[in-house]
């Protein structure tokens, strides 16, 4: 059995298996660095008025759950309740 040798080598960059091994997680790292420079230069800046008025909305909406609910907890509570 005979082995082929090459007759020329040719340097690594003319080899795509190489920019596959080295070509994406260098890709990978350049992507996640431009997100990254993206969401901190990009970032909205956080406004008072709105975060009160989120929970106050929160807190209404909290209310009205309970407040719904109320009247199947008291048939609840009225049907789990022993008769004399």
């Amino acid at each position: 059995m005979t082995t082929h040798t090459p007759d020329r080598t040719d340097p690594w960059w003319h080899h795509p298996f190489v920019w596959l091994v080295a070509g994406l997680p260098m890709a990978a790292v350049v992507a996640a660095t431009t997100s990254a420079v993206i969401a901190i230069k990009g970032a909205d800046p956080v406004v008072p008025e709105y975060g009160a008025a989120a929970r106050q909305a929160a807190e209404e909406s909290l209310s009205r759950e309970q407040t719904t609910r109320l009247p199947a907890e008291l048939a609840r509570n009225h049907a789990a309740t022993p008769r004399r």
